[in-house]
C-alpha cells in the first residue's frame, strides 16, 4: 500500500505571493487582483475537477465568488509581509479511496 502525503503551506505576501493568484490557479479561473491590478489567467490549465467554496452561515453571500473572496483578504491585510492564505495539500493512496468507494 502506498504512503499518503499532507503538506501546509502559508501563502505570505511576504515571499511575493497572492492569495488571488494562489486561488485562480487552484480553481483554473480567472481572476484579477484588485490589489496590484493583475489578472492572474488559468482557465486553460487541465486536471481541476471540483472546486466549492465552503461559507459560514453568517459570512456575506458575495463571498461566495471566489474573487470577491480572495480580493477582500488581499484588501484587508494591509502589512507587506501578510499572511494571507494557509494551503493545506492531502494526497490519499488510491488503494484507500478504492476501498471507500467499494464499501457502499
Amino acid at each position: 500500500m502506498a504512503i499518503y502525503h499532507c503538506s501546509i503551506k502559508i501563502i505570505s505576501r511576504g515571499k511575493g505571493k497572492s492569495a488571488v493568484a494562489a486561488a485562480a490557479y487552484r480553481a483554473g479561473e480567472k481572476i484579477t487582483n484588485n490589489f496590484d491590478g493583475e489578472t492572474h489567467d488559468y482557465t486553460r490549465k487541465g486536471g481541476v475537477i471540483h472546486t466549492e467554496i465552503l461559507l459560514p452561515d453568517h459570512a456575506p453571500a458575495a463571498f461566495s465568488d471566489r474573487a470577491v473572496l480572495w480580493n477582500a483578504v488581499e484588501k484587508i491585510e494591509k502589512a507587506k509581509n501578510a499572511q494571507l492564505a494557509r494551503e493545506i495539500e492531502l494526497a490519499l493512496p488510491a488503494e484507500l479511496i478504492i476501498l471507500k468507494l467499494g464499501s457502499h
